[in-house]
C-alpha cells in the first residue's frame, strides 16, 4: 500500500497575547472574592512553564459573565478566523489551492458548531461544493495526533487525493470566573488558543505516515474532558495525568510498537503533546529521554501554552524544521482516557 505523507504544516495563533504576569493579576482580581482560595493555588501558575499564550479575546472580556450564547458566537468568530488562516498557509506551502482539496477533517473540541467550522467557510474560500468534509469533536488534547491518522487513512484509501487537515481550539472560552476549582485554575494557567492545518497526500514527498494506533483505559472518564452546564464547558482535569504517564504510557508505547514489529530502540526522535511542565518532565523520564531533550515541547508551551490538540502539530513543525530523523513516534492524550501514536519516517 502506497503510504500517505504529509506535505505541508502551517500554524495560526489568535491576535491577542495573555503574558503571564498579567493573567495572575487579572485572575486574582476576578477571583478576590473567594478570599485565600485563589492564592494558595499561585503556584500552579508559577510552575506552568507559559510565558504567554493567544486568545481570541482580548483580556478584559474575561472580567465580564459571559455565558453559553456568548462563548458560543466568540467561538463561531474565532474559529473560522482560524480556519481561514491556518488553511491558506498550509495551502501555499502545499502550493495548492482550495479547488484541489478533495477531503477537510475538521478537529475541535472547544465549541459546538452546526454547521461545522468549514461549512460556513468553505465557500468564501474556494473549495469545491463536492469536496468530502468531516467535523469532528471530543478528541480533546488527542486531537491533532488522532486527527493525523485519519487524515492518512482518507489519503491512502483515495491515491492521490488531496487532504486538508485543520486543528482549531479556542480553549480559553472555558475560563469560569465563578469557581476556584482546582480544575479550573489549572485550566486558567495553561490554556491559549490556537489552530493548525496540515496537507496529506500519498503523492507528496514530505514525511511518510508510517503506523497509527491509539489505547483507551478503562474506568478513566473522569481524568480529562469537560462538563457542561448553562455557563458553558468546565474543565475536568485530574492530578494524576503526570503518574499516568510516568506509570502508564510507556507500556502502552511499546505494545503499539511491537504490533507493528518495531520497539523503542527503532525510535530515533519523539514528539509529545506537552500538557503541562510536569507532565513534560513524566515523559523524558519515562521515556529514558535526557532531561531538557524535549525542548520544542517546553517551548512551544512557554510561548502559546497548552492549546489543546493543536500544540502538537506546532511541536511537529519544529522539530521537522531541525532536519530529518529516521523514524519519528508522536504521541498525546486525551479524554477517554486515551493514548494515540503516529510513527513518521523520513
Amino acid at each position: 500500500m502506497t503510504k500517505a505523507r504529509i506535505a505541508s504544516i502551517a500554524t495560526a495563533v489568535p491576535p491577542h497575547v495573555l503574558d503571564t504576569d498579567h493573567v495572575i493579576k487579572q485572575a486574582g482580581r476576578i477571583f478576590a472574592r473567594f478570599g485565600d482560595d485563589f492564592q494558595r493555588m499561585l503556584p500552579v501558575f508559577q510552575n506552568a512553564g507559559i510565558g504567554r499564550r493567544y486568545s481570541a479575546c482580548p483580556a478584559d472580556w474575561f472580567d465580564g459573565d459571559n455565558g453559553w450564547p456568548e462563548r458560543s458566537a466568540r467561538y463561531l468568530e474565532g474559529a473560522m478566523t482560524l480556519f481561514r488562516d491556518a488553511a491558506t498557509k498550509a495551502l501555499k506551502e502545499a502550493r495548492l489551492k482550495p479547488h484541489e482539496i478533495d477531503v477537510i477533517i475538521t478537529i475541535s473540541s472547544t465549541g459546538i458548531a452546526t454547521p461545522s467550522i468549514e461549512a460556513r467557510v468553505m465557500h468564501d474560500m474556494g473549495f469545491r461544493q463536492d469536496v468530502v468534509r468531516l467535523p469532528v469533536f471530543g478528541l480533546g488534547c488527542a486531537g491533532g495526533v488522532s486527527g493525523l491518522a485519519v487524515a492518512a487513512e482518507f489519503a491512502q484509501a483515495r491515491p492521490g487525493s488531496k487532504v486538508l487537515m485543520v486543528v482549531i481550539e479556542l480553549c480559553t472560552l472555558a475560563f469560569r470566573s465563578d469557581e476556584v476549582s482546582k480544575a479550573n485554575i489549572i485550566a486558567t494557567a495553561l490554556f491559549g488558543d490556537g489552530a493548525a492545518a496540515l496537507v496529506i497526500s500519498t503523492d507528496a514527498d514530505g514525511p511518510i505516515i508510517e503506523h497509527t494506533g491509539q489505547h483507551c483505559w478503562p474506568d478513566t472518564l473522569d481524568v480529562m474532558g469537560w462538563r457542561m452546564d448553562a455557563q458553558g464547558f468546565g474543565a475536568i482535569l485530574s492530578r494524576d495525568v503526570p503518574d499516568i504517564v510516568l506509570n502508564d504510557l510507556r507500556p502502552v508505547a511499546e505494545t503499539f510498537l511491537a504490533s507493528k514489529k518495531l520497539t523503542l530502540a527503532d525510535i530515533d526522535a519523539f514528539t509529545f503533546h506537552p500538557g503541562g511542565a510536569k507532565v513534560i518532565q513524566s515523559l523524558e523520564t519515562t521515556f529514558a529521554l535526557p532531561n531538557g531533550s524535549l525542548r520544542h515541547e517546553r517551548d512551544v508551551l512557554a510561548e502559546f501554552g497548552n492549546m489543546s490538540s493543536p500544540t502538537v502539530i506546532f511541536i511537529l513543525k519544529r522539530a521537522l524544521a531541525d532536519g530529518p530523523k529516521p523514524r519519528r513516534l508522536v504521541s498525546a492524550l486525551g479524554p477517554g482516557f486515551t493514548a494515540t501514536f503516529v510513527t513518521l519516517v523520513q
